[in-house]
């Protein structure tokens, strides 16, 4: 592993298109804006707004669409080297409806898309062994040849020393069934040092519609360094092998929670990469974990993920205002 505090995100990148209007269903939407998302992206992008060193492993469609989001990955400052396009597929699409709650609901275009037939041959190898941390989600070990491209990554980047950051981010409608998605979700559980689940995920993945302890521990794993549940405006839910513990979140006035939780673990991890003894050291990882609360925060206060990533001065500002 090359010494280069830089953060990987592999994964899918796509096109949310979100209706003009708010709490209205996609029926009803009168127009729709594109925002440019898909949860590794934004981590990446998150990064590097941050000033930490980023890149993106994916695979985009050879259209307008797909030249777009390598565009914005550049103007942002995360390294495209490991971005591939396809000609016979087009970039993924998803049309997101924000309820009155700010929450959001779903309906993909995916049949299949560019991101899932990344192929093994496909991957920059060069850049996943410069990895200090190596980061994905679920959504691509969907369907193949993204699955054993995911798998193959997730190998390079283990060989080459790297800490490995796994954000399941769950998305129902894009799998199967609700049993295959638990069971692939939890069948590369065993191998990451951090995880990062949502509330509703735990109860997902657990069963159990609670955020206690011993709900939380079911997911827990010896390989881990780090477990981590967010609980929305309540902050977030550690655990380490030595320590537990809850960070509150900041207030905020909620607009859009698109991209919060990827802000969040982008926060996170871009501190982290620069000091992993906080993994041991429950001071330090309270103070990264406040830090990436506040990223998560801001990001709830615009509309679309990737605008409104913060910078650092913007973290800063809400950390000391509060």
């Amino acid at each position: 592993m090359a010494d280069s505090k830089m953060i990987v995100s592999f994964g899918e990148m796509l096109i949310d298109f979100v209706p003009t209007a708010s709490g209205v269903s996609l029926a009803e939407a009168p127009g729709f804006l594109k925002a440019p998302g898909g949860a590794p992206a934004n981590v990446a992008i998150a990064v590097a707004r941050l000033g930490g060193r980023a890149a993106f492993i994916g695979k985009l469609g050879d259209d307008e669409f797909g030249r777009m989001l390598a565009a914005i990955l550049r103007q942002n400052g995360v390294t495209d080297a490991g971005v591939v396009f396809d000609s016979g597929a087009r970039t993924a699409l998803a049309f997101v409806t924000l309820r009155a709650d700010g929450e959001r609901e779903f309906m993909f275009y995916r049949n299949p898309s560019a991101d899932m037939l990344l192929t093994e041959q496909e991957l920059n190898l060069d850049i996943i062994k410069k990895a200090s941390v190596f980061h994905y989600g679920s959504i691509s070990l969907i369907a193949e040849p993204c699955r054993t491209a995911h798998l193959r990554a997730m190998e390079a980047a283990k060989e080459a020393g790297a800490i490995l950051s796994y954000d399941p981010n769950l998305r129902l409608p894009l799998w199967p069934s609700a049993e295959v998605a638990r069971e692939q979700i939890l069948s590369i559980w065993d191998q990451a040092d951090i995880i990062k689940v949502s509330d509703v995920e735990l109860e997902f993945l657990t069963g159990e519609s609670s955020v206690e302890d011993e709900v939380a521990m079911k997911l827990w794993r010896d390989n881990l360094k780090l477990l981590l549940v967010t609980i929305g405006e309540k902050g977030c839910k550690y655990y380490t092998k030595d320590f537990k513990g809850t960070v509150d979140s900041f207030k905020v006035v909620q607009v859009d929670t698109t991209g919060a939780g990827d802000a969040f673990v982008g926060a996170m991890l871009s501190k982290l990469v620069q000091d992993l003894s906080a993994l041991q050291d429950e001071n330090k990882l309270r103070e990264v974990l406040s830090f990436a609360n506040a990223g998560g925060a801001i990001t709830t206060t615009k509309k679309g993920a990737i605008p409104s990533l913060p910078t650092e001065g913007e973290v800063s500002k809400l950390m000391q205002g509060a």
